[in-house]
């Protein structure tokens, strides 16, 4: 990760864009983060790992659920499976 002003990424856009193929590049204005720039591929990195916790959350609430336990055949069989 590396941090740059706004000002600087202006200027320098093309080293930016060099950089967010390896690295998530921050921007900031006066201080603060205002943007994040990052490549296609460190993208679509984050959005399979963020889906990746959403399903380990949705099975771990899924486990947690009381109630009847279904048995295997009959999932396969109600989804048509078998």
């Amino acid at each position: 990760m590396s941090t740059m002003s706004v000002t600087d990424a202006r200027s320098r856009f093309p080293e930016v864009l060099e950089r967010s193929k390896t690295e998530a590049v921050f921007l900031e204005r006066h201080g603060r983060p205002t943007a994040v720039v990052l490549s296609p591929e460190q993208y679509e990195k984050m959005l399979e790992a963020l889906e990746d916790a959403e399903d380990a959350a949705a099975f771990d609430d899924a486990i947690a659920e009381e109630g009847d336990n279904i048995p295997w055949a009959q999932v396969k069989s109600d989804l048509g499976w078998e």
